[in-house]
């Protein structure tokens, strides 16, 4: 298996899935956003001062895998750069922002499985299935690409009931950011900010679970999602703190800092 962290493995995975769709304005604009958006991370990133939090019955630190990951879509900007050269697989939208947004995150370690609820969602859960029996993690912005927003959506759940792997959720709050007025409230971190990732518990679906266990699921997951939000955005303001020490990751592994 490649090491998500060496160049060679960020190479091999395609951002795109193809242009013909879009107009030649739209690639010229795809390039010139994919490049802005990733060179503000890249600038941006490192003077972000993060902490890390677990939930009981969470996971017991960031790199663990295979597992199926949630978060929601405002707080993708802060998780790139975080997560980074994870080898993380990302269901993202086959439209106009999911290409750029593709683009943006592959240059970051991350690969593209190109699908929402709404188009190809059948053919993106299949790739992301292939993607953890070959042992990577994936992840869904569940609130993209569209919204509604902070709402669950219910593919998490079926994959972790197909697989057999366990799900697991964060939020990463940032006490200082700009809030794009946009249906999912994107934060753009400002330099120096504190950002606390709050990582929930870990939901296990068993292969049995019936249509009606699945609904039971979701709700779990809905809640989750929603408390590790409320937590992080509420304990922020303490990172740096003994209860939430600055968190230290080094080329290959991600752990707080003792």
């Amino acid at each position: 298996m490649p090491d998500a962290s060496t160049p060679e493995a960020v190479d091999a995975a395609p951002a795109s899935t193809g242009l013909r769709h879009f107009s030649l304005r739209q690639r010229i604009a795809l390039r010139i956003i994919s490049a802005a958006g990733y060179w503000f991370i890249r600038l941006i990133g490192p003077t972000l001062r993060v902490a890390v939090s677990f939930e009981d019955g969470a996971q017991d630190k960031l790199d663990v895998r295979p597992l199926i990951a949630s978060f929601w879509h405002s707080c993708i900007i802060p998780s790139a750069y975080i997560f980074r050269s994870m080898g993380i697989r990302v269901i993202t939208s086959a439209s106009y922002d999911g290409e750029y947004i593709a683009r943006i995150i592959h240059r970051f370690g991350f690969v593209a499985a190109r699908g929402s609820s709404s188009r190809n969602a059948v053919r993106a859960l299949l790739g992301l299935r292939r993607a953890l029996e070959e042992g990577w993690t994936v992840a869904f912005t569940l609130d993209g690409p569209r919204g509604p927003r902070h709402k669950v959506k219910p593919g998490p759940v079926a994959l972790g009931r197909s697989s057999g792997l366990a799900l697991t959720t964060f939020h990463a709050a940032v006490d200082k950011a700009w809030t794009l007025n946009s249906w999912d409230r994107m934060m753009i971190p400002l330099p120096f900010s504190r950002v606390l990732v709050r990582v929930g518990k870990l939901i296990r679906v068993p292969a049995e679970a019936s249509d009606e266990d699945l609904e039971r699921y979701t709700a779990e997951l809905q809640a989750t999602l929603d408390r590790v939000c409320e937590f992080s955005e509420a304990n922020v303001s303490d990172v740096g703190t003994e209860e939430f020490p600055f968190y230290k990751r080094d080329r290959k592994t991600l752990q707080t800092s003792d």
